[in-house]
């Protein structure tokens, strides 16, 4: 559950919904355009863990050997010491350039929301490590199948946590701009490139000391 949780440090599609509150007018298109586009990430983290738990699970002993190896604790240091140096030398913008490009399909509550928010679920997971590191703990773990495969639902569901509690401050923003959470989301508008560098310091600093728990 660390893992999921590590993999709702999602900056891009945090920074889409962000984008989304400040573009759109204050009308319901924002709530059914989130709700679709948190909905499609879902699903695709959702589908890509359902696949990588049945992979998984059929080469067990090669997942259990890989976590029980020092290679597994190395190379999650590896990637958190890698996650810092790029958070270092990044320039915090939240991809802007790449989230400018989402928006366009995202102006109507659409099938096109719901399908950008399905390939940014499955972009998401692809390239996360802790994803993956915590499927393998999962297929490991000793439960049952229907406990395996039941709790994939509660994964996914932690892996878009911090999008979905995002999309619903960002929607308090909007109905009360004034309020104690407007001057809160204006802070964090002044000061994103703090927020994106934090979050990503957040989990080069958690996979390194994963990796030196798995070491030890």
């Amino acid at each position: 559950m660390s893992y999921a949780l590590l993999d709702s440090l999602n900056a891009l599609l945090i920074g889409v919904i962000v984008a989304l509150g400040v573009m759109l007018p204050r009308t319901g298109r924002y709530r059914r355009i989130v709700t679709l586009l948190i909905a499609g990430d879902w699903l695709g983290v959702f589908l890509l863990a359902l696949v990588t738990l049945l992979i998984f699970d059929g080469i067990s002993d090669l997942v259990q050997e890989a976590l029980e190896s020092p290679v597994f604790g190395i190379l999650l240091i590896a990637v958190g010491l890698l996650t810092l140096v790029m958070t270092v030398r990044g320039a915090g913008d939240g991809d802007s350039t790449l989230v400018r490009r989402l928006l366009k399909p995202l102006q109507e509550p659409s099938a096109k929301t719901f399908a950008v928010g399905l390939l940014l679920g499955l972009v998401q997971s692809a390239t996360s490590v802790p994803f993956f590191a915590g499927l393998a703990y999962l297929s490991t773990s000793g439960f049952g199948p229907e406990v395996r495969y039941v709790g994939l639902f509660f994964y996914a569901s932690l892996a878009l946590s911090l999008p979905a509690l995002s999309a619903v401050f960002v929607g308090m923003v909007r109905a009360h701009p004034y309020s104690p959470f407007g001057l809160a989301f204006e802070q964090m508008r002044t000061r994103r490139e703090f927020v994106v560098k934090l979050a990503g310091y957040l989990v080069a600093v958690a996979l390194t000391l994963f990796g030196i728990g798995a070491l030890i």
